[in-house]
């Protein structure tokens, strides 16, 4: 089920919203929790029964962690957190992994020593799993005690608004929340308005992006020419921040109607000046639980220079690989991860002592644009025709306006100024989108955003979700 889908908007958030402030406080866990696994069973209910094995899992570990602390029996304790580790891994690897590595096999040897299974990823199996972990890890490092109410945990690790496309909350983030959490008018006016401010972001503008650059990139690369592949390239990065951070924004907005505070997940990571910069403000919730789970106990920057290179080697190569099985991602993370490097070693430095800031913008947008090249392209292959095509010149049978409808063309000046841009420039309307105060002009502008968006709607325009992949 999607967020921007009539069943959802007309259907299953007025019925869960209203009888959620019908019912007693100590049901509302209850409902919250079998409305997320009526949400989540819509795509799929044997996705569902994987998911519950997730929760049952982790649940038992946790209870086993929480018990041998109680014993301080430390070698018990490591061993029930290796174990949990190991089976969330073994499950995700399985459905994520298994077709790309019998990939590897067959294309080492050169014939099909083993077939392809075809296995179907499980809607939201990275961000449910990872979760998963973090409260397992939370209870092992004795920030929190186990969950013994398997309701609440089952909510946790399953609430319908980050459950399929995060953001990942970690368990010590909103432990308290699952069993005392305050619901009050201003939390749930503030909720709408993000609500609606994220699915504008996806319906008006990532939506529009999407459907332009798509049009392009499925004509054969020899067709496209160098200025479609770069009018391509920018689309698809507007298009996946404002698809994610829209999605995000939703989630967000979904909390706070419920009494849940989410941490951000973006922070305008457009505006950058540095690689270092834009990973803390892009996809913030993937960045901190890879640096709290894997970055530090690995040692992080402490045993030197070199092994911090390495660490940040692993985890953006952990990175990619989250996103998905295919060496785009893996390069795509590493991508990432040389330049972090770089920057660690000397230009990072060169940054700072810069004067003309813009030209370490220019610098960041050239690293990202190019990374979502990889991110976007349907394989290696087609990754490198693009690169080809974009630094060098070939004229295309088509013109930029065969593809860029008037539409697009009003969208994409929006989606460079509100990118970041705009933001900077007037900091007051940043403060004015991220305050519970209720201001007349900005709900006029919301009733307006959300009209435009039901008639997309209704009208049946192209929406996917990218971050549904993964």
């Amino acid at each position: 089920m999607l967020f921007s889908s009539m069943i959802f908007l007309w259907l299953f958030l007025p019925v869960v919203f209203i009888s959620y402030y019908l019912i007693k406080k100590e049901y509302r866990n209850v409902l919250l929790l079998i409305a997320s696994i009526i949400f989540y069973a819509w795509g799929g209910v044997s996705y569902t029964l994987i998911m519950f094995s997730s929760i049952v899992i982790n649940y038992i570990f946790a209870l086993l962690i929480d018990r041998a602390i109680e014993e301080n029996n430390k070698s018990k304790k490591k061993i029930y957190l290796a174990l949990c580790i190991v089976i969330n891994l073994l499950i995700l690897g399985y459905f994520k992994y298994t077709d790309f590595a019998i990939s590897i096999i067959n294309s080492i040897s050169k014939k099909e020593l083993i077939s392809l299974k075809n296995i179907i990823l499980p809607i939201g199996i990275s961000f449910y799993t990872f979760q998963a972990l973090s409260y397992v890890i939370d209870v092992y490092r004795e920030h929190n005690k186990a969950q013994k109410n398997i309701i609440n945990l089952a909510l946790y690790i399953s609430f319908f608004p980050q459950l399929i496309a995060g953001p990942i909350v970690k368990y010590h983030d909103i432990d308290t929340q699952i069993t005392n959490r305050t619901e009050s008018l201003e939390n749930i006016s503030y909720g709408i308005k993000r609500f609606i401010y994220g699915l504008s972001k996806k319906v008006i503008l990532a939506n529009m992006f999407a459907l332009s650059c798509d049009e392009i990139l499925k004509q054969p690369v020899g067709e496209i020419g160098t200025a479609l592949a770069w009018v391509a390239a920018i689309l698809y990065t507007l298009q996946i921040y404002y698809d994610f951070s829209g999605y995000s924004d939703m989630a967000i907005g979904l909390g706070h109607m419920f009494g849940f505070k989410f941490l951000e997940n973006f922070n305008y990571p457009y505006i950058s000046k540095s690689v270092q910069e834009f990973w803390r403000r892009w996809h913030i919730s993937l960045s901190t639980w890879f640096k709290e789970y894997l970055y530090i106990p690995s040692g992080g920057n402490r045993k030197g220079k070199y092994f911090t290179y390495l660490n940040l080697f692993i985890v953006f190569f952990a990175t990619g690989l989250w996103h998905g099985a295919s060496f785009n991602f893996i390069l795509w993370g590493l991508w990432h991860g040389f330049f972090l490097i770089i920057e660690r070693i000397f230009l990072g430095k060169l940054l700072e002592k810069n004067k003309l800031k813009f030209l370490n913008h220019i610098y960041v947008i050239f690293v990202f644009l190019l990374g979502w090249v990889l991110f976007r392209a349907n394989n290696l292959t087609h990754a490198l025709d693009l690169y080809k095509l974009m630094f060098s010149y070939h004229e295309s049978i088509y013109t930029v306006r065969y593809f860029f409808y008037p539409q697009t063309l009003v969208c994409f000046i929006f989606g460079i100024l509100f990118s970041g841009l705009f933001q900077s420039l007037f900091p007051k309307v940043k403060e004015a989108i991220f305050s519970s105060r209720v201001y007349i002009l900005e709900s006029i502008i919301q009733f307006i955003l959300l009209f435009i968006c039901i008639m997309y709607l209704v009208n049946g325009t192209y929406n996917p979700f990218i971050y549904f992949r993964f």
